[in-house]
């Protein structure tokens, strides 16, 4: 008997912005690049700012928004990394002060304890970067490991590069 090998799981967070209609470009990536993929989003991303059913078709898993009840299963299997993209103003911050009042920061927040790389392609406006406080958590994220790509702020025919983020975990 062969014994199966399993593809690494990689955990995507989407964060609401409008880019995130796109976020299927980076699963299509990922499963190219043999990950399982599972979706965790913010929950106003979840609200409209992507096509979950598309999404959902795409990875065979459901998307994930809120914590599960106790009792019942894990959706998901642990991540071997996790991409953030978008990453939005406010999750980088809440991320960065420890603020896990979503699912979604919850688990980014968690991945360091764990030792869980983590690739993030922001998606911030010029004006709200310049934000010190914006600037202090990416300063804190990446001394924590965290692996950002080049900034992005949204701009009419500007790529986002979606691929960015895998490579920057090295797959």
């Amino acid at each position: 008997m062969t014994e199966q090998v399993q593809k690494p799981f990689l955990y995507v967070v989407v964060c609401a912005a409008g880019i995130a209609a796109d976020v299927g470009e980076l699963i299509t990536a990922a499963q190219e690049r043999n990950w399982e993929v599972g979706v965790i989003a913010t929950p106003v991303a979840a609200n409209g700012f992507f096509d979950t059913a598309a999404v959902a078709a795409q990875t065979g898993r459901p998307i994930r928004s809120a914590w599960r009840t106790p009792g019942e299963p894990r959706p998901f299997p642990p991540p071997d990394a996790v991409v953030v993209a978008p990453a939005t103003f406010n999750t980088v911050n809440k991320w960065a002060a420890g603020l896990a009042d979503t699912l979604a920061v919850a688990t980014l927040c968690e991945a360091y304890g764990l030792g869980v790389p983590v690739a993030v392609l922001p998606c911030v406006a010029d004006a709200l970067a310049a934000h010190p406080a914006y600037q202090d958590s990416l300063i804190r994220l990446r001394g924590m490991g965290v692996r950002f790509g080049p900034p992005f702020a949204g701009e009419p025919g500007a790529g986002f590069g979606w691929e960015q983020a895998l490579d920057l975990l090295g797959r």
